[in-house]
C-alpha cells in the first residue's frame, strides 16, 4: 500500500525526522485518518466533511477545490468504492502539489554564497539561522554569520549564542545600520575565503510600507558589495499562521523576490496545510522545514516525507 511514495530503506535517524514530522502534523493527521476509515462509504456527506478539513488546516479554498477534483477524478477513474482509499488518493493529490516546491538549495555555485534571511517578527528567523549554520557545516562549509537584526539587542545576543555552539565567527556591532553590518560581514567572507554567509535582519510588519523599503536597501547594499548577491532570499515562515502566511509570502516576494522558503514551528499545534495554499497562489521553493528548537530540528523539505507524516502513512 502506498507504493508511490516507497523510496530505499529509511535509517533510524530519518525514521525519527519522520517521527517528529508526524507528531507536529498530528492535529490535522488525526482528523483525515478518523474520516479516511476503510469499511466507510464514498459520498457527498464524506467530501464535504474531508473539505472542512482541509479549509479548517489552513489549505485554503483555492488548493482545497483542486485537490477535491483530483481527489475525485481518481475515485472516477480507478472505481474507488471505500473512504479508506481517499487516503491514497488524497496523498497523490498533495504530492502532485508539493512535489514542484522541493527543490533543495545548492550553495555550490558561488563563495560565498550568501543567503539573506527575511520575515516578520517571532517567525524564527534567528533560530533558523543557527540550525541553517550547523546544516551547511555538516556537508563540510564554512559559515560566517551577520547579525543584521540591529533594531533587538536580543537577536544580536542569540545570533552570538547561536555562533558559540557552532563555533562559527558573527560579525556584528553594537549598534548602528543594519546594510553596514551584513557590507562588513559579505567583506570579511571574501577576505577569508568563507563558503556561506547567512544575514539576519530586522523583522518585519508587512504592512509598514518604510520598514519594507528599508530592508529594500538592505538588499541593495549586499549586492554592492558582492554583484550578484544575495544568491538566495530566505522568508522565514511561522507555520501556526495559517492563511497569514500567504500574505507574508506575497508581500516579501514583491518587495525581495523571494527565492526561497524556511516553514518553522511544525511542532504540535501547526496544521500545515499552509505549504498546499502557498502551491497553489504563490508557489515558490520551500527549501527548509523545522519541527523543533534542537539543532538538528531543520531540514531540507522532501515533499514525500511531508505528504507520509501529514495522512500518516507508513513508508
Amino acid at each position: 500500500m502506498f507504493s508511490f511514495l516507497k523510496k530505499s530503506p529509511a535509517t533510524a535517524e530519518s525514521k525519527s525526522w519522520l517521527n517528529r514530522l508526524t507528531d507536529g502534523l498530528a492535529r490535522t493527521g488525526g482528523q483525515l485518518a478518523a474520516l479516511l476509515v476503510p469499511g466507510g462509504r464514498i459520498d457527498e456527506d464524506l467530501y464535504e466533511e474531508l473539505e472542512t478539513i482541509l479549509i479548517t488546516s489552513d489549505v485554503g479554498m483555492d488548493a482545497t477545490r483542486a485537490l477535491l477534483a483530483d481527489v475525485r477524478h481518481q475515485v472516477k477513474e480507478q472505481r474507488l468504492t471505500e473512504a479508506g482509499q481517499l487516503k491514497e488518493a488524497l496523498a497523490h493529490a498533495l504530492l502532485k502539489f508539493l512535489q514542484p516546491l522541493a527543490k533543495p538549495l545548492d550553495v555550490a555555485a558561488h563563495q560565498p554564497f550568501v543567503i539573506m534571511l527575511c520575515g516578520v517578527n517571532g517567525a524564527g528567523k534567528t533560530t533558523s539561522i543557527g540550525k541553517l549554520a550547523k546544516h551547511f557545516q555538516s556537508q563540510g562549509k564554512s559559515v560566517l554569520l551577520a547579525a543584521g537584526d540591529t533594531f533587538r539587542a536580543a537577536a544580536r545576543e542569540q545570533l552570538m549564542e547561536w555562533g558559540k555552539r557552532n563555533d562559527v565567527t558573527v560579525i556584528a556591532q553594537q549598534s548602528g545600520d543594519a546594510a553596514a553590518v551584513i557590507y562588513d560581514a559579505v567583506q570579511a567572507a571574501q577576505a577569508r575565503g568563507i563558503d556561506v554567509v547567512l544575514a539576519d535582519t530586522a523583522g518585519r510588519l508587512t504592512t509598514q510600507a518604510h520598514l519594507m523599503e528599508e530592508i529594500k536597501k538592505v538588499k541593495r547594499v549586499i549586492d554592492k558589495a558582492l554583484p550578484g548577491a544575495p544568491h538566495e532570499v530566505l522568508l522565514v515562515l511561522d507555520a501556526n499562521t495559517g492563511q497569514n502566511a500567504l500574505s507574508q509570502v506575497k508581500a516579501f516576494d514583491e518587495a525581495l523576490n523571494v527565492t526561497g522558503l524556511v516553514l518553522t514551528k511544525l511542532d504540535g499545534t501547526a496544521k500545515g496545510g499552509v505549504i498546499a495554499a502557498i502551491a497553489k497562489a504563490h508557489p515558490i521553493p520551500v527549501r527548509f522545514i523545522g519541527v523543533g528548537e534542537g539543532l538538528d530540528d531543520l531540514r531540507p523539505f522532501v515533499a514525500e516525507d511531508f505528504v507520509s507524516a501529514l495522512l500518516g502513512l507508513e513508508q
